[in-house]
């Protein structure tokens, strides 16, 4: 597949998303940064904002297997990866795969169960790949997850610890919708009895496993310069050195980081990556990997505000 054939293939599920999610443009685009860099996506937002509608949306567009677990405080490991039974017929286990056994999994309110069950999402986001009783089981290499988040609420929530956090590509802040977007959702669900499923909308798959296969060995063929690679590093370490900052950025957060500015070059046609696509990404990459000093957290300094200071002093390659 050539790259004007990723960036044509961008738009078309775009388009398809479109027919069912009003807006949130920027968090499509990160989604489909994601699907091609094979990272994994959070997104945080306010309740009624169609994050899990989104997703869903995303799943039909793309003809993935799509599989949802609704993150609870009573979720055991086992309701998510499934286990081995005992089969009195042949006196052999059998593995009953869990949920996590698909192509995009929606992680539904992902901060709602204790971290001993989140902790079961580890290696299947870090490895494609799940071990139940000493026994390996490969996951699709399509495998992504797509988790969602309140940041409203403070009670019965469990925060993703800092390993959990390293996993996902992108943390996504979705906001409120415009008002002109707003009237457009109002008008279109006037019902109110909620949103219908993405087919029935006339959302179709406009492609498949064997063609987002090659899309993303095309990306993986997109051209970094070395004063690129540098530029990567250079900006990942100062995040290490920031007074503002306790914890700065990982190398996984600076191999991510290229490996989704190469995506972002291939969405748009482009062979090779520039300067912007770092530094348009540098944010929803980095706000979920670092710690705010207590100094800056009295002054009330911001992630996104401090990520932006350092891409602003770290001199980009012309």
């Amino acid at each position: 597949m050539t790259l004007e054939e990723v960036r044509t293939l961008g738009e078309a599920i775009r388009h398809e998303i479109a027919k069912a999610v009003v807006g949130q443009d920027a968090v499509v685009d990160h989604l489909l940064i994601g699907l091609f860099a094979g990272g994994h996506v959070l997104l945080e937002g306010p309740p009624g904002t169609a994050k899990t509608f989104l997703a869903q949306t995303f799943a039909t567009a793309l003809g993935l297997d799509f599989g949802r677990i609704q993150f609870t405080p009573d979720l055991l490991p086992g309701d998510i990866l499934g286990s081995n039974l005992f089969n009195f017929q042949t006196s052999q286990f059998t593995l009953t795969r869990g949920p996590i056994f698909c192509e995009l999994l929606l992680a539904d309110e992902i901060n709602r169960t204790p971290p001993k069950t989140q902790a079961a999402l580890l290696e299947a986001m870090q490895e494609r790949r799940v071990t139940l009783d000493g026994q390996t089981h490969a996951l699709s290499d399509r495998f992504m997850v797509v988790a969602t988040q309140n940041p409203i609420e403070s009670q019965g929530v469990y925060p993703l610890p800092e390993a959990q956090l390293d996993r996902f590509l992108f943390k996504v802040l979705v906001d409120y919708p415009a008002i002109d977007e707003e009237t457009r959702i109002v008008a279109r669900y006037a019902s109110g009895r909620g949103a219908p499923r993405p087919a029935e909308l006339g959302v179709r798959a406009v492609t498949d496993a064997t063609a987002l296969a090659a899309a993303v060995a095309a990306t993986a063929q997109v051209t970094m310069a070395e004063s690129i690679v540098d530029y990567v590093v250079r900006l990942i370490r100062a995040t290490r050195e920031s007074g503002d900052l306790v914890s700065g950025a990982s190398p996984r957060a600076a191999v991510l980081l290229a490996g989704a500015a190469r995506a972002r070059a291939a969405l748009d046609g482009r062979a090779y990556v520039v300067p912007d696509d770092v530094k348009a990404l540098a944010t929803a990459i980095l706000r979920h990997r670092l710690l705010l000093s207590p100094a800056a957290e009295i002054e009330g300094r911001a992630i996104e505000a401090i990520v932006g200071e350092l891409v602003t002093r770290t001199d980009a390659p012309r």
